[in-house]
């Protein structure tokens, strides 16, 4: 027994000895995250909105590109956009006629495509239910520093339904999200409908806007340039996997789809495609390998294009990189093209500039909240 009592002292001091000392563990360090700037858009789709949703629909990549020129730290930060809809009485009545249409994503075509299916049909608007859903449903980042706000755009009285907006917009607050209201139709009425009540509870801003009031959209000499290069930047990207196919059709769908709006509204969307916020690696392969170098190991062949499929893996990394490269360059000379297209519509813009419509008074909340979280506008 004694010898046993003598072995275990020596295994102990062993295994003691074999442990490394708590001062000489390096702890691996944690990876800087980048900034990001996180918008629910919920949308009043009852009956008399048809008018909202198309100038969200003619404007939503004018507010990407506003929200893509900014940076903080040096860095550009990620976009998140989140879609939700209201008010429609093919909704569940016993989800207060809510429904999240797109929870927050990088996925920028996929917003489109919801925010184009979008259709109008009467029914009740409740927006502190509304509020309260985008508040409680989405994974909100938990960085004070990260820009993150709800805009709620409708018509009717802001008081209706059983969930109290002061309450949810307290809830929002507490979260560190800026809840803005967008009233469509006269400042006073929405003001005695308290809208405006909502924004301040909501530490946001309170807007207007004429839903009949048409987008003005300027055309410009670079224009047609600009869409021909948006046309060859689309050839770069390689779709993979089951849903490839399908999500390049999808952003052509979407090309489509800002086109019907007018050509200068298909600029806009080039011009965002030029910029980092678009991203898709879940389907592109130029992308998936900027995200992981190492992608194209574990897809498998049956997943690849059909280009792909006979080549060697040395001659596959090639052709990735020369769309790459491709890419990039295209969208270095849209970019620098767009920046000739600013000038020339700031020099165009008049009373156009101060608009009751939905870019007009949303962007210019959007520019002022981002200043306040030290967004900076790139130069």
């Amino acid at each position: 027994m004694r010898h046993l009592s003598l072995l275990l002292v020596v295994l102990s001091s062993l295994l003691i000895s074999c442990v490394p000392e708590v001062a000489s563990i390096s702890k691996p360090k944690k990876e800087k995250q980048k900034a990001k700037i996180q918008v629910a858009l919920c949308l009043d789709t009852s009956n008399s909105m048809d008018g909202l949703i198309d100038q969200a629909k003619s404007q939503l990549w004018k507010m990407v590109n506003e929200l893509a020129t900014t940076q903080k730290d040096g860095e550009i930060p990620d976009i998140e956009l989140a879609l939700y809809e209201y008010g429609n009485s093919n909704l569940s009545a016993t989800q207060g006629y809510v429904r999240q249409v797109s929870a927050l994503t990088t996925d920028l075509d996929m917003i489109s495509e919801k925010l184009f299916e979008l259709q109008t049909n009467g029914g009740s608007e409740y927006c502190g239910w509304t509020i309260q859903e985008a508040t409680d449903s989405l994974t909100w980042s938990d960085d004070k520093k990260d820009l993150k706000l709800i805009i709620i755009a409708g018509n009717e009285p802001f008081t209706q339904g059983r969930v109290d907006y002061k309450i949810a917009c307290k809830a929002a607050v507490d979260k560190d999200i800026i809840v803005n209201t967008i009233y469509c139709g006269n400042y006073d009425e929405g003001i005695r409908d308290y809208w405006e009540n909502g924004a301040t509870l909501g530490q946001g801003k309170y807007m207007n806007i004429d839903t009949d009031a048409k987008v003005v959209h300027i055309e410009t000499p670079f224009d047609n340039e600009i869409l021909e290069l948006n046309r060859q930047l689309n050839d770069t990207y390689i779709s993979y996997g089951k849903v490839g196919r399908s999500r390049k059709e999808m952003q052509q769908r979407q090309d489509a789809n800002a086109a019907s709006y007018g050509a200068a509204n298909n600029v806009e969307r080039a011009v965002s495609k030029a910029k980092p916020a678009y991203k898709n690696e879940s389907w592109d392969l130029v992308d998936a390998t900027q995200a992981d170098e190492d992608v194209l190991e574990s897809i498998p062949e049956e997943n690849l294009p059909e280009a792909m499929k006979d080549m060697t893996k040395a001659e596959q990394k090639t052709f990735i990189e020369e769309k790459s490269e491709a890419r990039k360059k295209l969208q270095a000379q849209i970019s620098d093209l767009n920046n000739k297209r600013q000038e020339y519509i700031t020099q165009k813009q008049k009373e156009d500039a101060e608009s009751l419509t939905l870019d007009n008074v949303m962007l210019k909340a959007i520019r002022e909240q981002a200043e306040a979280k030290d967004f900076l506008k790139k130069e």
